[in-house]
């Protein structure tokens, strides 16, 4: 009883904090929001204000006009192009971290140095043998070599979190398997990749997020304006002269729409799959 009375004051502790660290890392998306409400002299008004005073909803009515950027379309090109990078990353990530944690053999610890190392090379140094090698392959311009590229981001990152997973799962639980009747191929497909099922969650997530949010991939490898994706329509509110930040802010909202949806139906899955990862192996 008395531990549970001592329990109290720190779990308001806690709760203070939680919403104070809540209300950080959610006041910019707050800002944004407001800001795409706001007229542009509202916007530069001093001292700054906290609501607009006057309701502005052209700023979302430029989303839909017609012209050089169409979002509907850019919103397409980019589930196409996230859809196809997360489905790559997941099919080659899946076996090679079963590979990597179930099997010894000559280079594995350099294998998974590879993947933590290609994660920390920043997007520059990838983007001119990138550009070389889809010119040479003639993918260059089109929706597969943004999907190539998005997909060398998702693939390091499933290895790293599914290889936890493997690495886990019981041997006798394989061997069951056999016992069962199943061969290799059959046993990992019907059991091992099922009890795995969390983390391949979590890895497809992110991986389509990882290329639903990047811009340097889309705006370098495709240059027609009708097949990128809608990251790159950020830079049709930036002009020679001057940021209709109005347009921009209300840009921004909607693109990070699918992003909030997705967290918020997975939430219990992304929290789950990292956490299991984490422990686990």
């Amino acid at each position: 009883m008395n531990s549970e009375k001592m329990k109290i004051p720190q779990n308001i502790l806690f709760n203070i904090l939680s919403i104070i660290v809540a209300f950080l890392l959610l006041f910019p998306v707050f800002w944004m929001l407001i800001t795409s409400f706001k007229t542009e002299v509202e916007i530069f008004r001093i001292p700054p204000t906290f609501y607009p005073h006057v309701l502005n909803l052209k700023s979302y009515a430029a989303q839909v006009e017609t012209g050089d950027f169409n979002m509907f379309k850019s919103f397409g090109n980019s589930f196409v192009i996230s859809t196809g990078a997360m489905l790559i990353a997941v099919l080659l990530a899946v076996p090679a971290s079963y590979a990597i944690a179930k099997y010894r053999f000559a280079g594995r610890k350099a294998v998974l140095l590879g993947f933590l190392v290609s994660q920390m090379l920043p997007v520059s140094v990838l983007l001119t043998p990138m550009f070389i090698m889809f010119k040479h392959f003639h993918v260059y311009n089109t929706w597969f070599s943004a999907i190539l590229a998005d997909a060398t981001i998702g693939i390091p990152f499933s290895v790293l979190i599914l290889k936890n997973y493997f690495a886990a799962i019981p041997k006798a639980l394989e061997e069951a398997a056999y016992i069962d009747g199943c061969n290799r191929f059959g046993a990992f497909m019907r059991v091992l990749v099922p009890v795995a099922k969390p983390g391949v969650v979590v890895c497809a997530i992110f991986s389509f997020l990882y290329a639903w949010g990047d811009l340097a991939y889309g705006m370098t490898f495709i240059i027609n304006q009708q097949k990128r994706p809608i990251t790159a329509g950020i830079f049709n509110f930036m002009g020679q002269y001057g940021t209709k930040w109005s347009y921009l802010s209300a840009f921004a909202i909607v693109t990070i729409i699918p992003v909030a949806i997705i967290f918020i139906f997975m939430q219990k899955y992304i929290i789950a799959g990292m956490t299991n990862g984490a422990v686990k192996g």
